[in-house]
């Protein structure tokens, strides 16, 4: 019987890539991507345990799934340093009179 790929895989490879690229804005880009790449690796990795022997590209399931994981680590870790540099200046206010103050300094 011919082997067929797994349905979702390259979605899921592109939006790991691309929660990793975004994952700097904030973190949350980075976890939304993440999440929905590992999910959908996840459906297909149980789809390919069924029938294995039915699919050719478990390979690039494993580096998918790996992929989406560092995401969603280095996307938590970034909210996480975010919140804490906000709550640390003084609240939301206090940072965006900083962001100001500094977008003027570097404006002129």
């Amino acid at each position: 019987m011919e082997q067929q790929k797994l349905p979702n895989v390259t979605l899921a490879l592109v939006l790991a890539i691309l929660g990793f690229v975004c994952c700097c804005f904030g973190g949350v880009p980075g976890i939304l991507f993440g999440g929905i790449a590992f999910f959908l690796a996840t459906k297909d990795e149980k789809v390919y345990k069924e029938n294995p022997e039915n699919y050719s590209n478990y390979s690039t399931l494993k580096t998918t799934k790996t992929v989406s994981i560092v995401v969603l680590i280095i996307g938590i870790l970034y909210l996480a340093y975010s919140i804490y540099g906000i709550m640390s200046i003084g609240g939301w206010d206090a940072y965006m009179e900083q962001v100001q103050i500094m977008t003027e300094q570097y404006s002129q």
